[in-house]
């Protein structure tokens, strides 16, 4: 793919992120995405085998865009305690500066086709385990289910974003989403008694 073909697949994944946030999937057409990108619905064609395998794409790339950062993030990293604040920055960013992406995932997942599907799965299952294997250092006492299970509560927390921001500015957003996440994940866990 030619650097004018990579710009138009970009632009096309950012277009379709933002009209499938505002419309959903099924009230976007392709002629609708062909507008937001300058050309006709058809001529999306040449990109994509249709508005399905775009959704898959728009997907699988903020996958595998996250699953990439985090294992950079955490190999970039010279302890445990940089490596969460690295990870959780990095997602922080991700939340506050790709919205869109966030609702899309959060309404859309059950729209793609199974391979799609799957494939995002797994990359999610990665990028996760980025996480509980940079926990499982800082709380060594705690189990991976409950690593895993910390994991998942905080991105429900910084994926909150779209939802959540209000009338914060984005900088006063990141800090508290620092410390919550931060409080978050590394609460201890209560002893059973």
């Amino acid at each position: 793919m030619g650097p004018r073909a990579g710009r138009r697949r970009t632009e096309l994944l950012a277009a379709a992120a933002r009209l499938f946030a505002a419309h959903g999937y099924r009230g976007v057409t392709i002629d609708d995405l062909g507008r937001a990108v300058g050309t006709t619905g058809p001529a999306l064609y040449r990109h994509f085998p249709g508005k399905e395998a775009l959704l898959g794409a728009v997907l699988v790339d903020i996958s595998e865009r996250l699953a990439e950062r985090g294992r950079a993030l955490v190999a970039d990293s010279d302890t445990s305690e940089g490596a969460l604040s690295a990870l959780l920055r990095g997602h922080i960013a991700f939340a506050l500066d790709e919205p869109d992406l966030i609702t899309v995932h959060d309404r859309e997942l059950g729209n793609l086709i199974d391979r799609d599907r799957r494939t995002v799965r797994r990359l999610q299952r990665g990028y996760v385990e980025e996480w509980v294997n940079v926990l499982a250092e800082l709380r060594p006492g705690a189990g991976r289910s409950t690593l895993r299970a910390s994991v998942h509560a905080t991105f429900g927390l910084l994926n909150s974003t779209p939802h959540s921001r209000g009338e914060l500015s984005r900088d006063a957003m990141a800090d508290l989403l620092l410390r919550m996440g931060t409080a978050a994940l590394l609460a201890q866990t209560p002893a059973s008694g």
